[in-house]
């Protein structure tokens, strides 16, 4: 029987390894300095060498050459027995299909056994996140305190699925995915030792359907070569289910200019040639991204031929910023989404017909300092069965008081009072800020929970004569909002400044809350009311 590319081509000593130096110099280092530890956890995406790693790990400690620095050899008794997959001592486990207790009181049983032939016994648990919770918990003390003479070497592509109590006992290297240079490299070495004739183009489209993975890509070169034809860019993508790229220009052109009947007979003439709906939309999302990689000025990251960078260009500077992000969120949910599996076109006729729709304006509302406008594009009058925002009623003051309570109508307000927002204020909001740890405290002599409600109040803002607190939530202001309250309040704040001050109490924070210098009954409040968005305070 043939073996598989992927094991023929498996690295067997350090320096064959590539893009995962960061792992592999610290290997080296341990092995050369003997500081091997005694448990490894190696984790990221599939096909980055993880086993490779711990197959070459294994076979350096229990290596026969004195010179540390030449292990693995591949030349003495134990790498050679390694690399034929005939050394007792390493021990590669699937988690997957061992992932009861049970196994791994197995494993716990025969750990304590010393090595057959080498050093060291390494155990390889392969997938080790698909242990149960009780199969870990079984295994924590050994994986903690394993026999001198043994080594555990875990490997996972879900590291968020391990327990803390395992990630803390185990050294943890995380692998990378391989960059396209460098897997297309890969690929050119072994179809030169192998003796396979492929176009560059079609490792390189290899390359970008393995996703980072250099088993992946090794995997579907095996499986064009065994068409026993010539490599070339067609047959890598009707073996591969993938789209022509013209497919991919054609559609973008069929949103450029509008034309839905032309888009549609490119999807479908893509699916008929055989290409996968999903890998469709993931070349659609790759050919945007090189889009927009063009209109920020970032031209150079993307790898494409002189002609297709050229086709990029033209419509990089057709379409807007705005679109090519705005197509590249419809196409990766297309991508992504599993659902459409009775009808495979389905996501991506839906993806080309909302970028077709015209996105409805969002409306913008810009709040000035002492005056609110309204841009054309705000929304209008509010809706007769919309409900007004729940708006604090403003604070009774004493009869007694000089001050003139805020009335809750604006036009007899503005008879009697200038605008806040043009009145100077009388004390500097900073001022406040500094003496707010005083003016809580003699609050709290006199009630407690009053000072708790203050302290979880913020300083908004001073509008001449009146203080705007804030409060998260509506549930606080009301508890805020009594007679009692903003009497001590305003009392304290007197005594303390100086200066007579009203409490106005508001709720900020919450995503439809109100600036404080917007006035309920205003129109930015009606905007607000009906959807629109503040983006700008001026």
């Amino acid at each position: 029987m043939t073996q598989a590319l992927y094991r023929k081509w498996r690295p067997l000593a350090w320096d064959e390894v590539v893009s995962q130096e960061h792992v592999i110099q610290t290997l080296k280092n341990a092995v050369t300095g003997e500081r091997v530890a005694h448990a490894y956890l190696f984790s990221g995406p599939r096909g980055t060498g993880k086993t490779t790693a711990a197959r070459l790990l294994a076979k350096a400690v229990n290596c026969l050459n004195e010179d540390k620095a030449k292990r693995p050899c591949n030349e003495c008794a134990h790498c050679l027995a390694v690399n034929e997959s005939r050394f007792m001592d390493l021990i590669e486990i699937d988690a997957a299909s061992n992932t009861s207790v049970e196994d791994v009181r197995d494993l716990r049983d025969k750990i304590n056994f010393s090595p057959s032939q080498g050093t060291y016994k390494v155990y390889i648990i392969d997938e080790v996140h698909m242990l149960s919770t009780a199969a870990f918990n079984a295994l924590l003390k050994t994986l903690e305190e394993p026999p001198p003479h043994a080594i555990f070497i875990l490997a996972t592509t879900e590291i968020h699925k391990i327990p803390a109590t395992a990630l803390s006992r185990c050294q943890r290297h995380e692998f990378r995915r391989f960059p396209l240079s460098e897997i297309t490299r890969r690929l050119e070495l072994i179809c030169k030792e192998e003796k396979l004739k492929a176009e560059p183009e079609a490792l390189t489209m290899i390359a970008r359907q393995s996703a980072g993975g250099m088993r992946d890509a090794i995997s579907l070169l095996d499986q064009l070569a065994s068409t026993g034809d010539h490599i070339t860019l067609e047959l890598a993508q009707t073996v591969l289910g993938t789209a022509a790229s013209q497919s991919v220009i054609g559609l973008v052109q069929a949103v450029i200019e509008k034309e839905p009947a032309h888009g549609l007979e490119e999807i479908q003439r893509a699916l008929d040639g055989g290409a996968d709906a999903r890998s469709l939309a993931r070349q659609v999302v790759e050919y945007l991204r090189g889009l927009m990689l063009i209109q920020l000025g970032n031209g150079d990251q993307v790898e494409a031929t002189a002609d297709a960078r050229k086709q990029m260009t033209a419509h990089a500077k057709s379409l807007p910023t705005a679109e090519v992000l705005r197509m590249m969120r419809f196409f990766n949910a297309a991508a992504t989404d599993t659902r459409g599996g009775w009808q495979p076109s389905l996501g991506l006729e839906l993806a080309f017909a909302e970028m077709l729709e015209t996105p409805q304006p969002v409306q913008i509302v810009t709040v000035a300092q002492g005056a609110q406008e309204r841009k054309p594009e705000a929304a209008a009058a509010p809706r007769p069965e919309a409900a007004p925002r729940r708006v604090a009623p403003p604070p009774q003051t004493s009869p007694a008081r000089s001050v003139p309570p805020v009335s809750p109508d604006p036009a007899p307000a503005a008879e009697s009072r200038p605008e806040a927002g043009n009145a100077p204020a009388v004390v500097p909001l900073q001022k406040i800020a500094s003496a707010w740890k005083q003016i809580s405290g003699a609050i709290k002599s006199q009630n407690p929970n009053l000072a708790a409600l203050i302290n979880s109040a913020k300083l908004v803002d001073v509008q001449a004569d009146v203080l705007v607190l804030g409060f998260s939530s509506d549930i606080l202001l009301d508890k805020f909002n009594k007679p009692e309250h903003t009497q001590l309040t305003e009392q304290v704040l007197s005594e303390t400044l100086g200066e007579a001050l009203r409490v106005q109490p508001v709720v900020a924070g919450s995503k439809n809350a109100l600036p404080a210098n917007v006035k309920p009954d205003s129109m930015v409040a009606a905007a607000l009311q009906n959807g629109g968005e503040i983006v700008d305070i001026q």
